[in-house]
């Protein structure tokens, strides 16, 4: 069993981190009071950004393969910003209804990324040369018990993710900015009337979770899935159960990602691991799915969400 254990959890944590940085950028979005469900779509422009990017720039520069992903990545980000300003200018300026504007973007960059890879390559795949290599922490990893689990065949990307939602924990609670964000979603008459620009908080809202989102379907690319597809198999979805699941705080996403993480990681790897081969591969594909409906029908009815998250802002509303 312990053996088990421990061949699933690094894949799990490898499987949480995308989930992670994708929910903390919804997390951004709706603390500032815009609900947003195009965190799938984002994560496809992140993907093929970063597909397209890395596998041009690992082309050029032969002998400086990492560093092109780590290129990749900031272009991903980037995309994810600019893409995002979409959703926000629909939601914040036009007054439209955030769902929609949200299940826009998800369709859009579906249908945009898999336009440009076929025109670009052919087939509609983007395949890197290579990816993010797994590591050992030196000394970390032959620690008892927590080094195999955790500082065993682990990321760059895994260390940095973890250090973002620490900062973001600290940010939204213990910062100037994160008390105007936070206020922007809860009352956002009386952030104004305390001299909050609700507009541009709610902007800078969304655009983080464009370039979280983004971000989270790039280090999918480089360290899980390894080529573009037109696909990141609904994880944007997931990782808004994840962000109603974890109370929208950012240390209860982190918990609420590891155990989606870990369902996931159930599935994926169910076939390579003895002690899972007996279970019909089927239930163990619909587990975290049905882990998911499970856990959001439990606590939905104690759910803290934003107050005024999903609502059009009205300054003459009191």
């Amino acid at each position: 069993m312990w053996t088990t254990i421990e061949q699933i959890f690094p894949y799990a944590i490898m499987f949480t981190i995308p989930l992670l940085i994708t929910a903390l950028g919804g997390l951004f979005s709706e603390r500032s009071g815009v609900v947003n469900i195009g965190l799938e779509g984002l994560m496809v422009i992140g993907s093929f950004i970063g597909a397209l990017s890395i596998s041009k720039l690992q082309a050029a520069w032969p002998n400086h393969q990492t560093g092109a992903i780590w290129v990749g990545l900031l272009l991903a980000i980037v995309a994810g910003v600019l893409f995002s300003l979409l959703h926000a200018f629909a939601s914040v300026h036009l007054s439209a209804n955030q769902v929609i504007s949200g299940t826009a973007i998800n369709m859009i960059a579906g249908a945009i990324t898999v336009f440009l890879s076929r025109n670009i390559t052919g087939s509609g795949n983007i395949r890197l040369t290579s990816g993010f290599q797994p590591f050992d922490v030196p000394g970390l990893s032959h620690i008892p018990i927590l080094g195999p689990l955790i500082f065993s065949k682990t990321y760059w990307t895994t260390w940095l993710i973890l250090l973002v939602v620490l900062l973001s924990a600290f940010v939204l609670k213990k910062t100037p900015f994160g008390l105007r964000l936070r206020a922007c979603g809860e009352y956002p008459q009386a952030a104004e009337a305390a001299g909050v620009n609700v507009y541009r908080m709610r902007y800078i809202g969304v655009m983080i979770s464009g370039g979280f989102a983004s971000l989270g379907g790039a280090i999918l690319l480089v360290t899980i899935a390894g080529e573009f597809t037109g696909t990141v198999a609904g994880l944007g979805f997931l990782s808004l159960a994840a962000l109603i699941f974890g109370q929208w705080r950012p240390l209860g996403i982190l918990a609420a990602t590891l155990f989606f993480g870990f369902a996931s990681t159930f599935a994926n790897v169910s076939q390579v691991i003895p002690a899972l081969q007996h279970i019909p591969p089927v239930i163990l594909q619909l587990f975290p799915y049905v882990v998911t409906l499970i856990a959001l029908v439990i606590f939905s009815k104690s759910s803290q969400a934003p107050k005024a998250a999903g609502e059009v802002f009205d300054s003459g509303k009191r």
